[in-house]
């Protein structure tokens, strides 16, 4: 690990809530008093030992951290290079790393006296997560989902309204990620006494992006001492897919400042990355813009105007990337690249059927990207993939792209 702060990836972002030239504070003042109060709360957490015991038994009784570090024999010996190792996210209660977060807004939000909790949603993963938690501390919990979502996410939105949230459908737009964090937000201005906006990804203005990743790096730090454990030596590259990029996040930053570790983003390619935008990779396809409070690289015209992006994958269809991917971008210290709807449907087949493992879409995309690149590096190089979300939510995606009828599978 690097000594000197001054030459650390680690120590940002900046007091204004920068990571280089991006992320920052583009809210309204209606929110900024929310904003800043949120930050006064989480800055006294972060050296709050109570906060932190609290978090650990919850992520240990509840939860279910650690979660495995698993060695996929079957798949390395099929790629024919590198080894490959899986962090088990999906096993974590709820079947993806949202909750990781989810538990530590929900703490602030109780320490604050907030009582209505809303989020956003696309695959359905953080809104079951937010919804979960809500139930547990007898929150009223409203999530907003995209009209698309809602009807290619139903197993998610099912389990939502179980757990007693309320699911409101947004027809704004495509019906996406992007237009339920719209409505989010509007719903945050209009109901700021009582009302505690719990983002899902390293996204939003400051502090969100800083504190998802604090709460997810919990993902990174355990990969670190269980990889040493088998191993004896850190990966030498992480893989993980990347919509607003908390999965990611959560896996790469605690190996920042490890400069021989490759790190390694994956986007949504779609139907390839093309000039009519049929994908969702922003850092490959976009430019710098100000979206959802932070300056990021967005998906956009000439005009500036956000455009809708597209992937078979609820989670990663988001126009934008969390600024900090953004900063890691630009200075190089990450690789950022993209995989297509056909190469994260292979990926999950094999998955399937080597594995025994149902991945989601979502981390479909990191391992198509491992299956590219495993056979090209030897067999003692070790790759490390965030395996992220389970894909029960995502077969009836699966079913239709592969031209299977549910229901009629004799």
């Amino acid at each position: 690990m690097a000594n000197d702060l001054f030459n650390s990836f680690m120590t940002g972002p900046d007091e204004q809530g920068r990571f280089g030239d991006f992320g920052g504070r583009f809210v309204s003042e209606t929110l900024m008093p929310l904003i800043l109060s949120l930050e006064e709360e989480y800055e006294k957490a972060k050296t709050d030992d109570s906060f932190w015991a609290e978090m650990n038994d919850l992520w240990t009784h509840y939860v279910g951290r650690p979660s495995p570090l698993y060695f996929a024999e079957r798949l390395t010996d099929h790629l024919g290079g590198a080894k490959v190792y899986m962090k088990r996210d999906e096993l974590n209660h709820t079947g993806a790393h949202k909750i990781n977060n989810v538990l530590g807004q929900i703490i602030l939000a109780r320490r604050m006296g907030k009582t209505r909790i809303i989020a956003e949603t696309g695959a359905g993963q953080h809104g079951v997560a937010t919804a979960t938690v809500c139930a547990k501390f007898g929150l009223k919990c409203v999530v907003y989902m995209g009209a698309h979502d809602v009807e290619r996410q139903a197993p998610n939105v099912f389990r939502m309204r179980l757990l007693g949230a309320e699911v409101v459908p947004v027809t704004s737009g495509r019906g996406t990620l992007k237009d339920a964090m719209n409505d989010a937000l509007r719903d945050w201005v209009t109901n700021v006494r009582d009302t505690f906006y719990c983002i899902g990804t390293v996204a939003g203005p400051h502090p969100y992006p800083a504190m998802v990743r604090d709460f997810q790096a919990i993902i990174g730090k355990e990969v670190r001492e269980q990889m040493d454990a088998a191993e004896g030596r850190l990966p030498d590259t992480l893989i993980a897919a990347i919509g607003g990029g908390s999965n990611a996040m959560g896996l790469f930053f605690p190996f920042l400042d490890d400069k021989e570790v490759n790190i390694i983003g994956v986007e949504a390619g779609g139907k390839g990355v093309n000039a009519k935008m049929e994908h969702c990779a922003s850092l490959t396809g976009g430019r710098p813009g100000v979206l959802h409070g932070n300056r990021t690289y967005l998906l956009q015209d000439d005009d500036g105007q956000i455009l809708e992006g597209f992937s078979i994958s609820a989670g990663l269809d988001y126009p934008g990337i969390g600024p900090e991917h953004a900063w890691l971008h630009e200075i190089g210290r990450a690789k950022y690249v993209s995989i297509t709807d056909v190469e994260a449907l292979e990926a999950f087949q094999l998955c399937c059927t080597l594995e025994g493992i149902i991945p989601a879409l979502e981390p479909s995309h990191a391992l198509a990207h491992v299956m590219k690149l495993a056979p090209t590096l030897p067999k003692d190089h070790i790759i490390c993939m965030n395996m992220c979300g389970r894909g029960d939510k995502d077969i009836f995606t699966v079913a239709k792209a592969l031209g299977f009828e549910m229901g009629n599978f004799g």
